[in-house]
């Protein structure tokens, strides 16, 4: 497992499959919580397998928004006034490039995410972009940071921690998913889909490629929290107006969090699933959540988290792997640095080479089938074979 997902797969020329080529509105953020990809996925805090079947990812939702929040949100070139630009704020903190250590931050404002009032900013290109901050949406420091930390005890074995603190100045509500899912390879292979379902206190995954995984959650500060189950398929009636793919598809988890729909799969089975954490923080206060990631048939290493349940999220287990980790990356880049390299620097550097690691990507791209289309799909327009990418 890796930091190879994407913060943004939407808009991208991969996704394009107009007759104009224009990218852009192509493939919208709009169409994103809605409409499966076809060439990679993207999430918050992502991580995935080397072929990304499998991928883990961060999402939140302020019980303000219209939306969960799964993925960054920016403008595209024709909004923005300056050209494209990300309208979110995240951090790469830490990262090895064995990815045993990676570091992640994000703001998050507890008001509405003002979308709307971003694009709509009036401004030419003789004046300074809007930006998030602009709006007031961090007014009073009401605002979330959610820091997530991975430590792998073994190269299937990853345990994150996910801290959330409350900024405001009275207590605040924040639901927390980190979400499990199979990039929607089936579609255009033909293969049997892969599968997650609830067994006992975990979300087990079983992939043809990869083998049986399992997500364990550990309750955080009394919150059990609660398993939600969709399909990684396309709603074809809200994006093309279609007949349905699934009851549950792609959106069923946010429409289900945010609406309180129906659309989530009663019986616990899919290939999107999450753990719904609702927290309620006082100001100034934190929540942590721990999760496990790892394939119950390899042998334990030293670091494994193994044994009963209880065991597992125990300080002396979670937390000494996590603690070594972060040691050895100490290690690591002291030997990295010049000699004498003061603390401030060190912290540059550090961020610096995070974000390297952080910015990993898998980068699929199959030129003459995009050209071409895939095989028992509907061909794509005549102008396609003609558009920026043709050459």
């Amino acid at each position: 497992m890796g930091p190879y997902l994407s913060e943004r797969a939407w808009g991208t020329v991969r996704e394009d499959y107009s007759a104009d080529g224009n990218a852009w509105d192509s493939f919208p953020h709009d169409h994103a919580r809605s409409r499966a990809y076809r060439w990679n996925e993207d999430g918050m805090a992502g991580i995935s397998d080397i072929r990304q079947d499998l991928c883990l990812g961060l999402a939140l939702w302020n019980g303000a928004d219209p939306i969960l929040k799964e993925r960054m949100f920016g403008l595209t070139g024709p909004q923005g006034n300056h050209g494209e630009d990300a309208k979110e704020y995240w951090w790469y903190l830490d990262a090895v490039p064995s990815h045993a250590w990676l570091r992640w931050r994000y703001h998050y404002p507890q008001s509405a995410f003002p979308y709307q009032r971003l694009v709509e900013h009036h401004r030419g290109r003789d004046e300074p972009e809007l930006e998030l901050l602009d709006t007031g949406a961090f007014g009073e420091d009401r605002y979330w940071s959610v820091d997530v930390a991975y430590a792998k005890a073994s190269p299937t074995e990853v345990l994150a921690r996910i801290t959330v603190c409350n900024h405001g100045p009275e207590e605040a509500s924040l639901s927390v998913l980190p979400t499990l899912w199979f990039r929607n390879t089936w579609r255009v292979s033909g293969e049997e889909p892969p599968a997650l379902f609830l067994d006992g206190d975990g979300i087990a995954a079983e992939h043809q490629r990869l083998g049986g995984y399992r997500l364990d959650a550990a309750p955080a500060g009394g919150v059990v929290p609660q398993a939600l189950f969709c399909n990684n398929e396309t709603n074809k009636p809200r994006i093309f107006n279609g007949p349905p793919l699934t009851a549950f598809p792609k959106d069923g988890i946010n429409d289900h969090v945010v609406s309180g729909a129906a659309t989530v799969n009663p019986a616990q089975r899919g290939t999107k699933a999450a753990w719904w954490y609702r927290l309620s923080v006082p100001a100034g206060g934190t929540a942590e959540i721990r999760l496990r990631l790892h394939r119950p048939g390899d042998a334990a290493t030293p670091g494994s988290v193994n044994g009963s349940a209880e065991h597992r999220w125990a300080t002396s287990a979670f937390e000494e792997t996590t603690a070594s980790r972060e040691r050895e990356a100490d290690e690591f880049y002291t030997a990295l640095a010049p000699a004498g390299t003061d603390p401030e620097r060190m912290r540059v550097l550090r961020q610096a080479c995070a974000g390297l690691v952080w910015s990993k990507q898998m980068y699929p791209y199959r030129v003459n089938r995009w050209l071409d289309g895939d095989t028992g799909q509907p061909p794509p327009p005549p102008g396609h074979r003609t558009g920026r990418n043709a050459g």
